[in-house]
């Protein structure tokens, strides 16, 4: 039972950095596709604007989801940094290096030390979100066994590669959204529909990776796609549909009231059904929730410790979330 309720507490919390942090790798997207400095200048100001305040604060769910699977479940978190060390380590890299490029960008004063910058918050911005996809495509396929898993194959194949894919274009998805959402509200329409655009886009290109990516897992993780396709994990599933649906006809309709809820829904009742379709597996195809679990002491800690980082550090998420979309908030040296 505790076991499980880690387990649960721990699809939340990267349910979290997937909705938050996520937009955050997206801005990055949007960054590198904004085109030449003088072009693209508009649209990165609102990038650093809008991520400036918080990206930062969003890596506090990252760090909370390694220390619950770490004390958590020991042995899946050691089989999955063993098998998966090489697009882990890429990820870690990929983070670094992007909190150093959007970092200097903005102190910089030479347009050729901005562009260096740039593009290293940029590139790395695609870096992270593709390899962490990479290692959820492998954890999904059954391809992390502990001493059986193959450092390699199993995160280069198919459906991983799909995955790490769809990761990318789930967070420039969810980053034109919610910057096309700022855009309007900091009075600036031409951005607004700037970003709606590229979020209509983003939206029918993710998916159809979702789409192909199902359709990649009937034969490569034969449950989980039968349990996600007529299973107890459909309901989700098609909330994840219709709430993307939503997201497509008022983004068609330009319109931005609702949109970042639904967007963030729509990710949301992915994960969710991920989960629940995966359970009472931890790492397929064998390695159950419980056999992987610490001693229920250690479990009963960790609950512990989570609700007092809620009670702690809630209301300061809450408080700089609020500033942040008032515009109170700006990134010292945005450009």
């Amino acid at each position: 039972m505790i076991a499980d309720i880690v387990a649960a507490v721990l699809v939340l919390v990267i349910t979290a950095y997937a909705a938050l942090a996520g937009a955050d790798f997206g801005g990055g997207v949007w960054d590198l596709l904004a085109g030449s400095p003088a072009a693209g200048a508009p649209a990165r100001r609102r990038i650093d604007r809008s991520i400036g305040p918080v990206w930062e604060s969003n890596h506090v769910w990252l760090i909370i989801a390694l220390v619950l699977l770490w004390t958590g479940f020991p042995v899946a978190f050691a089989w999955i940094f063993t098998t998966l060390f090489v697009p882990l380590s890429v990820a870690a890299l990929g983070i670094v290096l992007r909190g150093a490029g959007f970092a200097f960008r903005s102190q910089v004063e030479t347009l050729r030390w901005q562009r260096v910058s740039g593009a290293v918050f940029a590139l790395a911005s695609l870096l992270t979100p593709f390899f962490l996809g990479t290692a959820i495509g492998a954890i999904v396929t059954g391809r992390v066994r502990g001493a059986d898993g193959d450092p390699v194959s199993s995160w280069v194949n198919p459906t991983s590669l799909l995955t790490g894919t769809l990761f990318v274009a789930t967070s420039a998805y969810l980053a034109a959204v919610y910057l096309a959402v700022d855009s309007e509200r900091a009075g600036e329409p031409a951005l607004r529909r700037y970003f709606t655009r590229r979020a209509l886009a983003a939206a029918i290109v993710t998916g159809l990776l979702a789409a192909i990516t199902m359709a990649v897992l009937h034969t490569t993780a034969a449950r989980m796609f039968s349990i996600l396709t007529t299973g107890r994990a459909l309901p989700l599933v098609v909330i994840s549909v219709l709430a993307g649906a939503a997201v497509l006809v008022l983004l068609a309709l330009d319109k931005t009231r609702l949109i970042r809820l639904l967007a963030a829904l729509a990710v949301t009742a992915v994960i969710w059904g991920w989960a629940l379709a995966q359970y009472a597996l931890l790492l397929p195809p064998r390695l159950t929730i419980h056999a992987a679990a610490a001693p229920a002491g250690a479990g009963v800690t960790e609950l512990v410790v989570v609700a007092i980082i809620v009670v702690l550090v809630g209301p300061s998420f809450v408080l700089l979330f609020s500033l942040a979309q008032r515009g109170t908030l700006s990134e010292p040296g945005a450009r």
